[in-house]
């Protein structure tokens, strides 16, 4: 029991932090006294004051509000990028694997393809054309960060299907989905949820890492990494225009990564059987 205690405390730690990031992001602006969008045209780049708590923009906008505007569309997007990665990493590594032979070859081909292709540059080339909508940055997102769990969930896979209890259900004539939804997946589901956890983070900081070099979500919308880019010119003379989104992107990331690193050693019966 006490060998638990560390993953136990990690994964209570990145839930509470994550779970307050959340209610911040979403019921903070309900709190704060300026609204994202407003101007203040008395105060143009004013520090931190008890009128505007994390100071203002060259444009006299509430940083306060700006950053909770853009943690809730970082938080969005990193979760419907982590839902949608895992699930076609889940679905395409689970098919090559349990099914094997042509299909196993031509799967894996498209994921050995994918993987070689420039991710950015082909986002770079399509950012035009999306005109920066956020959805469209979560389905490029998603497109080119399933292949690496797919290999995993494969190869397990493969080890799977060759035990007694699978092999008897296909014996009786049990169907392959139903074979794959009972036998395989229920073993499977501690490398996906943690995967899944991880991928939330990845894909905040990927969209952020987009968003400074201009391909990402853009104005009028806006996300962590566009407030990064905008104040990273900024940052030493008027560090809070940089200071509070990098905060709240740092605080994110340090979030999921402590859920994700508990989830897997909680979850994960070969780390279990390891411990002492």
């Amino acid at each position: 029991m006490t060998a638990r205690r560390p993953a136990n405390r990690r994964t209570t730690l990145g839930l509470a932090l994550l779970a307050g990031l959340f209610l911040l992001a979403f019921l903070g602006p309900h709190l704060a006294p300026w609204h994202w969008d407003e101007t203040d045209f008395t105060a143009f780049r004013e520090p931190p004051s008890a009128r505007h708590w994390l100071g203002t923009t060259q444009s006299g906008r509430d940083m306060f509000a700006l950053t909770l505007r853009g943690l809730q569309k970082s938080l969005v997007i990193g979760l419907l990028v982590a839902v949608l990665s895992t699930a076609l990493a889940a679905v395409v590594g689970m098919t090559a694997g349990f099914l094997g032979g042509w299909a196993d070859r031509l799967l894996m081909w498209g994921v050995d393809l994918l993987l070689v292709l420039p991710s950015i540059l082909i986002v770079a080339v399509l950012s035009p054309a999306l005109r920066g909508h956020w959805l469209g940055i979560v389905l490029l997102l998603a497109l080119f960060g399933w292949m690496i769990t797919a290999r995993m969930v494969r190869a397990m896979t493969l080890s799977l299907r060759e035990r007694e209890y699978v092999r008897a259900a296909r014996f009786l004539g049990v169907g392959n989905v139903r074979v794959v939804l009972r036998h395989i997946l229920p073993h499977l589901s501690s490398l996906l949820i943690a995967d899944a956890a991880i991928n939330v983070s990845v894909a905040i900081i990927a969209e952020s890492g987009l968003a400074y070099l201009g391909f990402g979500v853009r104005p009028p919308d806006l996300s962590l990494g566009t407030l990064i880019a905008d104040g990273w010119g900024s940052a030493h003379a008027y560090p809070w225009l940089f200071g509070s989104a990098a905060g709240a992107l740092v605080l994110v990331v340090l979030a999921v990564n402590l859920l994700g690193d508990g989830l897997r050693d909680a979850l994960d019966p070969e780390l279990r059987g390891a411990r002492p």
